[in-house]
This record gives C-alpha cells, structure tokens and sequence, in this order.
C-alpha cells in the first residue's frame, strides 16, 4: 500500500516529474523508515489506514535528501543506478528534490494532525541544517567525534525518530513516555544505520554497496572511522588522509592504503563497538513493551542494520 501511495503522489502532468519518480521508484531501497512506522503502528495496534500515507510521506522526505545530496556529491550512481542528477543535470534534479520536500508536507497537511506536522517540519529543518553543516566541514579533517554524531544526529537520526513517534500520534491514548520511548527506539537505531552505512564505505565493494568503495573520502567527507584512527596516525598517515579530503581524489595515493590505517589503528573494530551500543540503547527502549510479533520485528531490524551488508 505504500508502494502504491508513493506511485500515485509521482502521478503529475508534468511528464518529468512522473518520469523521475518512476526511475527513483524503480531504483528501490530498503523502504526502512516506512517499514518502521508500519511496525510501531503495529505495535501500538493502530488499525486505520493514515499510517500508510504518514509512511509514504517520510519516504518522499528521505529521497528528497538522496536526491539533493547526490548533487552536492556530485555522484553518478545511487542505488546502483544512474543517479538523477547525472541523467537529468543539476538544474532540474534540485528542482525535484524540492518538489518532494514540499509535495511531502502537502500530504502530511492534508492529513491534518498539526502535531505530526509540527515533528516532520521541525525534522526536515534540522535534516537541513545537518546539511548545511557537514557541507561546510567537507574536505576537513580535524573533525572531532563530536563533530560527527551532530550531523548524523541531525541528517539521519531525527528522521527515524519521527518516523516512530508519529503512530503514537495516531493511535488512541498513548502516554508521552511511551511515545519519547519510541522515538528514542528510532533516533538510536538511526545513528546506528548511519555508523553502519560509513564503516560500509571501508569493508564492502562496488558491486555490493551499489557505488564506489571508499567514495565517501573521495567526496570529501571524513567519517568516524578516520576520525577515530586520525590522532593514532603518524604524521604521514594523517597529512593523506587530509590530501584526500582536501583534493576530494585519490590521485597519486592508493584507496588501499587508507583501508589499511583505519584496520592498522582498530578504527574499524572501533566504530561498529560504538554501533552496537547505539543498538543496545535502541533494544533498551523497547523494554517496557509487552511481547508481541511487531516488538520481535523491531528489535530483529536492530540485527539487520548490525550485519547488513549494504
């Protein structure tokens, strides 16, 4: 039904807008955040049908980020495909990026709960900021950790928080604790994703990851692993690492060697330990929820965002 709800909202009579929806539908995508607002709907046995639509709504947000952050990274492939922006050229891609954004809260109006659109206004503004910010730290590499987890926080954190606070809305009765319980489910485990997806850029490939192995150094981006292993490295190592950063290529030094820092200094083994923890605080807040088959799912997609591959 999602699926369904996001072709008809592509549905316009401008032809490229249907056109660029049916290669962004087409593209795919783990639908991760939709699927976890059906879950906690599940969970708190809301039966109507707005959580669909609510689930359509942050997916629109989410590929409206993709779609502008593929601009910024100037990327040729996103989900293993010619990406928009590369097909399509700049002017018109942040034009779609910008129609998704608004077409999402149109949707979300027409629903009519001001409070969930309060929480997705105030999410997509502070997505955008988080933006804003690690733009500006692009090609820096004396970030510090705190420097990090505030971007991811705001970029990919915020929106699985809301997307697990907004059933709490929907169904009947629910206490404010239970709902900050669920949000703090999502806000965790979305940091956790986002620690996953940047150790991913170290340990998988091309073909797996669906784009470059190591891109995210190339596109100037310095995430935890490299922070963590920066204050370890010889003086050598480290003015690499910035070159790379600064230059945004890796002309006249191999990826490999990079790979091969972060394994040097534990970064990596680092990292996922932060991740887990990250988990743990996601598993934690699901405790005070009775057993039942929509809690079992949410704490199996804690075990999927760990071991996932891609």
């Amino acid at each position: 039904m999602v699926e369904e709800e996001l072709r008809r909202n592509f549905q316009s009579k401008v032809k490229t807008i249907h056109d660029v929806g049916e290669h962004i539908l087409g593209g795919g995508g783990k639908r991760l955040r939709p699927a976890l607002l059906l879950l906690v709907s599940k969970l708190l046995e809301y039966e109507d049908y707005r959580d669909v639509v609510y689930a359509a709504v942050v997916e629109f947000i989410h590929n409206a980020t993709l779609v502008h952050d593929d601009i910024i990274d100037e990327a040729e492939i996103r989900r293993g495909r010619t990406s928009i922006n590369y097909r399509w050229g700049n002017n018109l891609t942040v034009l779609v990026g910008d129609y998704l954004y608004t077409h999402s809260m149109s949707l979300a109006l027409a629903e009519g709960n001001l409070d969930i659109l309060r929480l997705l206004s105030d999410t997509t503004i502070r997505m955008i900021e988080g933006e804003i910010i690690g733009l500006e730290q692009n090609g820096h590499a004396d970030l510090t950790i705190d420097d990090y987890f505030d971007v991811v926080t705001r970029k990919t954190g915020l929106l699985f928080g809301a997307c697990c606070r907004i059933p709490a809305y929907l169904a009947d009765n629910v206490p404010e604790s239970t709902a900050q319980a669920l949000y703090d489910y999502g806000l965790n485990l979305g940091i956790c994703f986002q620690l996953i997806d940047d150790l991913l850029d170290f340990t998988s490939s091309t073909e797996v990851l669906g784009k470059p192995a190591l891109s995210d150094l190339k596109e100037g981006k310095v995430t935890l692993p490299l922070i963590l292993a920066m204050p370890r490295a010889t003086a050598r190592e480290r003015e690499m690492i910035a070159l790379v950063a600064e230059n945004k290529s890796f002309d006249g030094i191999d990826p490999a060697e990079i790979g091969s820092i972060v394994r040097k200094y534990g970064a990596l083994d680092e990292a996922r330990a932060i991740a887990r923890d990250y988990a743990a605080r996601s598993r934690k807040a699901l405790e005070s929820f009775p057993p039942s088959d929509a809690k079992e799912t949410l704490e199996m997609a804690l075990d999927f965002v760990m071991e996932r591959d891609k």
